[in-house]
């Protein structure tokens, strides 16, 4: 009975393995598709960067998003970074 368990788990722990392995593979494929992508983006003259923000932007709730944006607000102010907020927080 012993051996049937250990040959079954052996047998699963495999098949998890390649799995894992035939998914990182895909994982490359599409990073290197992603990457392709970026490149063709910047080739027609879009800043790389500032895509990879929107796509992040993207990913977030309007709400989070709102967040976010009104704590990055308050620091550039408080930094004096927004013409005309450092004199009235002065």
């Amino acid at each position: 009975m012993t051996a049937t368990k250990t040959s079954f788990a052996h047998g699963q722990l495999k098949s998890l393995v390649e799995r894992i392995e035939r998914l990182e593979e895909e994982k490359k494929t599409i990073a290197g598709d992603i990457k392709e992508v970026y490149a063709e983006a910047k080739a027609n003259g879009f800043d790389t960067k500032i895509l990879r923000k929107v796509i992040s932007l993207r990913k977030k709730e309007a709400s989070e998003r709102e967040e976010e944006q009104s704590m990055l607000d308050v620091y550039m102010a408080a930094l004096g970074m927004i013409p005309g907020e450092a004199e009235e927080a002065a």
